[in-house]
């Protein structure tokens, strides 16, 4: 396993971690455990930059990591959206137009590996994935600010639906059979 994957999976083990902090803070109000969480968090999203900065710098790309860095990209994103969900600050619909956007845009990954084609990371994805996370870092910080979680919602929704629709549109080839 390469020193990129190492770093990522590191990523994966925070998330349990962030999520029983945040539980622990009691809605945001224990401020010790509010801002371990957010610590946690942001050492977690600062992976996602060195892992791939390794991984293209010390030729360590492989199938696993480009696999398993955008599933732990996703996986603590929606991490922190789910327990704001559950504290009623991020609105259960906004959370389900990212999981629908996930989801549709693994599905055309997958349909495009079958094809034997390869979707990398676009640039509105990554420019969705960063402001996401330092949107989730301000929620953590000013939990109780209405207007700032409301505009995080409205940043990522729209970086989300953005970035989705461009992928589907680069590649909506990969959604029809050759044959026909």
């Amino acid at each position: 396993m390469t020193t990129a994957s190492k770093i990522t999976l590191a990523r994966v083990v925070f998330i349990p971690l962030f999520m029983l902090l945040m539980y622990l803070s009691d809605f945001g109000t224990n401020l010790v455990l509010r801002y371990t969480s957010l610590a946690v968090f942001i050492i977690a999203s600062i992976t996602d930059y060195v892992d791939g900065h390794i991984a293209r710098k010390y030729n360590q790309v492989s199938d696993f990591g480009k696999f398993l860095d955008p599933l732990a990209d996703k996986l603590l994103t929606i991490a922190a959206m789910v327990i704001f969900c559950e504290w009623g600050i991020f609105p259960a619909w906004a959370l389900m137009i990212v999981l629908t956007r996930e989801f549709a845009v693994t599905g055309l990954r997958l349909v495009a590996v079958g094809k034997g084609k390869v979707i990398a990371a676009g640039w509105s994805g990554k420019v969705k994935t960063a402001s996401t996370m330092v949107g989730l870092c301000v929620m953590i910080v000013f939990p109780q600010v209405e207007i700032t979680n409301w505009i995080v919602v409205g940043v990522t929704v729209v970086t989300t639906v953005y970035s989705g629709i461009e992928y589907f549109i680069q590649n909506w080839n990969c959604l029809w059979d050759d044959e026909a």
